[in-house]
Order: C-alpha cells, then sequence, then structure tokens
C-alpha cells in the first residue's frame, strides 16, 4: 500500500473523531467567551519547543489561580511546569493580555478584534506583527483552535515529518522564514486537494497518526 493510501484509509478510520473535534473548535468561537479564546491564545504562545498537553494542563493550573487574567509574569512564570523558556512565555502572555484589554484593564475584546477581519490570511498577519512570540505556526494553531483556520496550516514538526514522508517536501528545514511557512503552506493545500482530505483535518490527521490520538 503507497503511502497516501494508508493515510487516506486512516483518515476514514478516524474520520468522525477529527470532524468532531473541528466542530467543537468552531463552537468554542460561537460560544466561549473572551477569556475562553484568550485561554487559547495562551495556549499556543506556551507550545513552542513544548508538549501540547503539558502546556494545555499549565494553562488549566493558570486558569484556575486566575493568573493568565490578573497575574504579573513573575506569578506566572513561578507556577508554570512542563513548559521550556516559561520567564519568556510568561512575558508573552502578560503583553497578549494587555493588547487585548486595550483601555480597559482586566477587560478583555478578543473577539471583537478578531471579528474585525474577514480574512484570516490577513488576521494572522495581524497576530504575528502583534502579539509577542507569536510566528506563523502559533498564529495558525491558535486560529485553528478557535474555528477560523479551514485554510491555514499548522507546520509543526510533526506536521513537517510527516510532509517529508509524503514527498510533499524534500525534507524537514532547519528554520522556517515567513516565505517558506507560505509556500510549504501552498504545498500542503495542494496535496489537500488531491487527496480529498480537507486541510483542516489534516493536521489532526497527523498528529493522531503520530500520537496514536487527537488532542489540540
Amino acid at each position: 500500500m503507497s503511502n497516501i493510501a494508508e493515510l487516506k484509509k486512516f483518515y476514514s478510520e478516524h474520520k468522525t473523531e477529527i470532524k468532531q473535534r473541528l466542530l467543537e473548535f468552531k463552537r468554542l468561537f460561537k460560544a466561549g467567551s473572551d477569556e475562553d479564546i484568550f485561554n487559547e491564545l495562551c495556549f499556543c504562545l506556551f507550545t513552542p519547543q513544548s508538549k501540547a498537553k503539558s502546556c494545555w494542563d499549565n494553562v488549566c493550573r493558570l486558569k484556575k489561580k486566575n493568573l493568565l487574567l490578573a497575574g504579573t509574569a513573575g506569578d506566572i512564570a513561578k507556577n508554570s511546569s512542563g513548559v521550556r523558556f516559561h520567564n519568556n512565555k510568561s512575558r508573552y502572555v502578560v503583553a497578549a493580555r494587555k493588547l487585548f484589554a486595550g483601555e480597559r484593564p482586566g477587560k478583555l475584546n478578543i473577539k471583537n478584534k478578531i471579528l474585525e477581519f474577514t480574512d484570516v490570511f490577513q488576521l494572522r498577519d495581524w497576530l504575528v506583527e502583534n502579539v509577542k512570540g507569536m510566528g506563523y505556526k502559533e498564529a495558525s494553531h491558535f486560529l485553528r483552535n478557535i474555528g477560523l483556520g479551514d485554510k491555514l496550516t499548522i507546520l509543526d514538526r510533526h506536521i513537517l515529518k510527516n510532509l517529508a514522508r509524503l514527498n510533499i517536501i524534500k525534507k524537514i528545514p532547519d528554520t522556517i522564514t515567513p516565505k517558506l511557512y507560505l509556500q510549504i503552506e501552498h504545498k500542503m493545500a495542494e496535496f489537500s486537494n488531491k487527496t480529498g482530505i480537507p486541510l483542516a483535518d489534516m493536521d489532526l490527521l497527523f498528529w493522531c497518526r503520530q500520537t496514536g490520538k487527537v488532542f489540540k
């Protein structure tokens, strides 16, 4: 069986679970609060070079202590575990909180800011330019997790590994510039069209293939 045929078979076996998870992401933005959306942003700020499960556990722990909304960078760092470079990332969280609170400290306005954009690519560019610690991968991850990333790719190591395995890219690049990110994203979109596997499903499919579970 070819790699593509194997992938399609694996997708058919996990399609229902993947679709359910993506539906949960979409419901989050529609029914969730500004705090819920901000929690996802913080999660994506924590994830670089750290395990996703550990980062989400960290977000839940900080949320329970009300530190994401009210803690200083030092407070957040002291109470963070399982996250690499937590000192820098804690500062990113505080900076993002200030960005979305504006003139109303403690009052997040992140959903309305997101709704100002009708183009998800422009929204991603804005996030990369304005949210400290957020590159294309993190911004794409965040937008996917709130149900807005159907046209975006999350070029994490596990995605790149699968893309190389499927010969969509020749090798895993040591670093990814914004230009290269967009080039690989375009190739992945073409592969999505070729296989009939939606781009939104592809990340969770690769993740499930590698870890055995659908997470976030």
